[in-house]
């Protein structure tokens, strides 16, 4: 088929926002491409992407890939209705040869077409932002605004990051050279160069549960911009947006005059485990995994042929020891708690505070008025239920209910977790966030706040002082790994302390935030999610070391 896109359109259309996006990751100034609110798409972009959605249901998503062996399904929104897509599943011993037949031609566009092609994708997601928001919605159980803002615009602007990453990592190498040694009594010694940057093979995406698209873009797109043939394997509970994204990107490459085959889905019948069998396969020599440390520890003991890059379990923690603006803490506290229920990676869960008080604006507060104003604090953001299912959005699966019922029995409750109903979807399960205290100085509690329990659960753990508090988090971070941190003080022996521990543990700290700014929430082109560096995640989103060890730089030498 004749490509309908040509290099010089994909240029003059994308060069722009690729220049752009690469002052963006210089600077580390605010910049976007994709708005992030819903009204900027069209008067009817929210009904018609609402429609596109519904049209989905009930049908047969057929990607026109190869060796279809089958059809499967079963996804159930956590709102309660069944989605009712059926998705396509290949055969690997068909799937992976045709990948990897479709990688020379690809690797040969070089890594401005690559680029641009990448940025069209993109950008017809981007167009269909409201339709992805239901898939995402509908999978994860945010609520609709941080589906479409976190599932949309800002993954969007996640993938655009790693491919300007990944662009500027191979134009680091210029593509020729010519090389003179000069001689004493004879003519220089002379070389031609030539420098290609050549993929490390076909990368595999495994994709997670709870953010499907802004966890799976910057790996799917790293890799996709060095070369590399992408494979996707989605978590059975959230297929539709990745499979929705692997149907674009076909579409484009065919456009493009590349074979689609350069990205495909394998979505996985019950219980077959297929991740584990594709990621020590010879030919997968790039793992993205999102989800549990004990699969992401397995990745990187068993999948030694591959580069795997993990974002395993957490435990974020606060240290609260002084503030000069105690409302505004509670208040960011309470929103960062209750976003999405807690459900993200991001989100605090220890929250360390000094059990004889903390010194604010107005007055001390002991450990117990801390504890109770934040509390407060949860129910007064939560109390109008329309409100609190705008940010709680729904469970995601029976686990965190299981795990958030086991929680409430760990020591006494300082804020129960209470059933939210939401009249559009009776079946949905919507907690508020629950609030445990534990004493800091008591080896039993260990077991409790030394462990992520992801979901909406927080632990008010009383500590002796700041400086038993700055030690805890200390051996938090080592022991167990955090991708935030946050601190609230006045004191600069208190933030100097903070800020060495994040240093030295490499962990992201976030100090006094009392606005509209959250730990919770990072910024593409500006933030670093995680850091590479502690237990929680072997690798940041996204920085250089993200996207190098994607390609190799193959060099031929002739005589000039």
């Amino acid at each position: 088929m004749a490509a309908s896109l040509t290099a010089l359109q994909l240029i003059e259309k994308h060069q722009p926002t690729l220049d752009q996006a690469l002052e963006a990751i210089r600077s580390r100034a605010y910049w976007s491409p994709h708005p992030e609110n819903p009204k900027a798409y069209g008067e009817n972009a929210a009904a018609e992407g609402k429609a596109a959605f519904e049209a989905l249901r009930g049908t047969r998503l057929d990607l026109g890939q190869p060796g279809v062996d089958g059809w499967i399904g079963g996804e159930v929104s956590p709102y309660g209705p069944e989605l009712d897509v059926q998705y396509p599943h290949s055969d690997p011993e068909v799937l992976l040869p045709a990948m990897r037949e479709a990688m020379p031609a690809w690797r040969s566009a070089g890594p401005q077409l690559r680029a641009m092609v990448c940025l069209e994708i993109l950008a017809r997601i981007n167009a269909r932002s409201h339709e992805f928001a239901h898939a995402v919605m509908h999978t994860s159980g945010q609520a609709f605004l941080m589906a479409f803002q976190a599932g949309g615009p800002h993954a969007q602007d996640r993938g655009l990051e790693a491919v300007a990453y990944a662009y500027a990592e191979q134009l680091r190498t210029p593509e020729s050279a010519e090389w003179a040694k000069p001689q004493r009594k004879r003519d220089p010694l002379r070389i031609g160069k030539t420098f290609t940057a050549v993929p490390r093979g076909l990368a595999l995406v495994i994709g997670c549960n709870t953010f499907p698209t802004w966890n799976g873009y910057p790996g799917f797109f790293a890799s996709l911009a060095t070369g590399n043939p992408v494979l996707v394997k989605p978590h059975p509970r959230a297929v539709l947006p990745l499979a929705l994204t692997v149907a674009v990107a076909r579409e484009v490459l065919a456009e493009a005059g590349f074979a689609p085959d350069l990205v495909t889905l394998l979505a996985e019948r019950p219980d077959e485990g297929i991740a584990k069998t594709l990621a020590v396969r010879p030919e997968i020599r790039i793992v993205d995994y999102t989800g549990s440390t004990a699969f992401g520890d397995w990745l990187e003991a068993n999948a030694r042929q591959a580069q795997v890059f993990t974002e395993k379990a957490g435990v974020n923690t606060v240290l609260i020891e002084s503030t000069d603006d105690y409302r505004g803490m509670l208040a960011n506290l309470a929103f960062s708690l209750s976003l999405y229920s807690g459900q993200m990676c991001t989100t605090p869960q220890n929250l360390l505070i000094p059990r004889d008080g903390v010194d604010t604006d107005e007055g001390a507060k002991s450990y117990e008025e801390v504890v109770g104003d934040l509390a407060a604090a949860v129910q007064g953001l939560l109390g109008d239920d329309a409100r609190a299912n705008a940010l709680l959005g729904a469970i995601v699966n029976p686990q965190v209910k299981e795990r958030l019922e086991a929680a409430a029995q760990s020591g006494e409750v300082a804020l129960a977790s209470r059933e939210v109903e939401n009249p559009e979807f009776p079946a949905a399960t919507v907690r508020s966030p629950l609030i445990v205290k534990l004493d800091g100085g008591k080896p039993e509690a260990e077991s409790a706040f030394l462990t992520e329990c992801f979901g909406p659960i927080s632990f008010a753990v009383a500590m002796d002082s700041a400086s038993s508090a700055v030690e805890l988090l200390r051996r938090s971070i080592r022991e167990r790994g955090a991708m935030t941190v946050a601190a609230y003080t006045t004191s600069p022996d208190v933030e100097r302390l903070v800020e060495e521990v994040c240093l030295e543990e490499c962990a992201q700290l976030s100090l006094n935030l009392t606005g509209g700014v959250y730990v919770n929430q990072t910024a593409a082109f500006s933030d670093f999610h995680g850091s590479g560096g502690n237990p929680a995640a072997n690798a940041a989103l996204c920085d250089s070391a993200y996207v190098a060890s994607r390609f190799r730089t193959i060099e031929v030498r002739r005589p000039a």
